[in-house]
């Protein structure tokens, strides 16, 4: 999970660094609507009644391992947000595999996790979700 994390870092730095030379407004207006209209789309997820620790995260897919190391088949997913329950503005989600949707959520792709914080292999928190959607 060390690794995941230095990855997700990697690919987060990676994205705030690359700026476009010239943009239009008008484009950079669009962005930020359709954005706006994504977040409204896909709700943050709730936690269910009764668990207790849980946690919630909504943000922008910045690492995803698909095929897992253990070979459990569970999904493990590196969300960009407010959150931060990993590491400031970085939240891990460990999605088992009853709950792995149909596709595999892409790199900036918006999800929102539910589900007690655990810790994982490596000593990091994350959120074992009970409840996982993509946007």
């Amino acid at each position: 999970m060390r690794t995941l994390l230095l990855a997700a870092i990697g690919a987060l730095l990676s994205v705030l660094l690359v700026h476009p030379a010239s943009g239009a407004p008008a484009a950079d207006e669009r962005a930020a609507a359709a954005g706006t209209s994504e977040r409204l789309a896909l709700r943050r997820a709730r936690c269910p009644r009764g668990v207790e620790g849980c946690r919630t995260a909504l943000g922008r897919v910045v690492y995803v391992e698909s095929v897992d190391p253990d070979g459990d088949g569970d999904l493990h997913v590196v969300l960009f947000g407010r959150d931060g329950i990993t590491a400031p503005g970085l939240t891990a989600v460990d999605v088992r595999r009853g709950l792995r949707p149909r596709r595999d959520p892409r790199v900036g792709q918006l999800v929102t996790a539910a589900g007690p914080v655990q810790r994982g292999s490596y000593g990091q928190r994350q959120i074992h979700a009970l409840r996982f959607r993509v946007g």
